[in-house]
């Protein structure tokens, strides 16, 4: 009998109880993986999670911190305990801080107003506690045969798309904090592409595009089923499918 042929693909989800994790999770569901809802908030996990068996999927919450390293390795150990493995690492959680930067006045020496404390707040979450996640389960997704990782990015962390003079995101408040932690994000992507490359682990980054969520006060243009699509196109990537790249739905995004 074929191994693979009573494989279950489970998939965990950071920050999935809500806006585009929750759209992606829903998604994952349907498509018939095993759903892993992380979030903060056990209650507000199990809510997501009700919500997805509701619909006839199959979803667990898992309690999951990012910036907690003994809660992760216990999810960790969950997930061995209960599926054995992991087939799909979607890192979504991530926060913005206020991150705006105000320019250095020539004529009143008015210094940034950037909050360095608040910086570091976002970093924990959006950049070290990627890579948290990202290596405690790595022994469970080396265990799939068809390991994907995607990173939730954001066309604001392209410097190509940042540094365009009046281009599409002139518009937004310049950001210490945000914009520079998806840039990491994009650039862990790389870096872990280029590691597990050898293991047949594909790892992409994802841009969602302006989603509506609470990040932005529910102004952006898509729906988080809109904005997930992509996560999930990348999450679901056959064995030829690109690694190391940076995508949204109308296909790459410049760096």
């Amino acid at each position: 009998m074929n191994e693979h042929a009573t494989h279950q693909n489970v998939a965990m989800v950071t920050g999935a109880n809500k806006g585009i994790g929750r759209a992606t999770a829903e998604q994952l569901a349907a498509l018939g993986m095993t759903v892993l809802i992380g979030a903060r908030d056990a209650r507000r996990g199990e809510e997501a999670a009700g919500a997805v068996r509701a619909a006839g999927g199959d979803a667990h919450a898992i309690v999951l911190d990012v910036t907690d390293p003994t809660g992760l390795r216990e999810a960790a150990r969950w997930v061995a305990e209960r599926f054995g493995h992991l087939d799909v690492l979607v890192n979504n959680a991530g926060i913005t801080g206020s991150g705006r930067v105000s320019p250095l006045d020539a004529l009143d020496q008015v210094p940034s107003s950037v909050d360095v404390n608040m910086v570091r707040a976002v970093f924990e979450t959006n950049v070290f506690g990627l890579i948290a996640v990202t290596n405690a389960v790595l022994p469970l997704l080396r265990r799939s045969p068809a390991p994907r990782i995607v990173n939730v990015s954001s066309a604001a962390g392209s410097l190509t798309i940042n540094s365009i003079p009046d281009g599409p995101l002139a518009g937004l408040p310049t950001s210490a904090a945000y914009s520079p932690s998806k840039t990491a994000v994009n650039a862990l992507t790389v870096q872990y592409a280029n590691e597990l490359r050898k293991d047949g682990i594909l790892v992409n980054a994802a841009d969602p595009g302006f989603v509506a969520t609470d990040v932005n006060d529910h102004t952006g243009d898509l729906t988080p089923a809109q904005g997930a699509a992509v996560v999930v196109r990348l999450a679901t990537f056959g064995a030829d499918g690109p690694t190391g790249g940076f995508f949204s739905a109308d296909g790459p995004v410049p760096w």
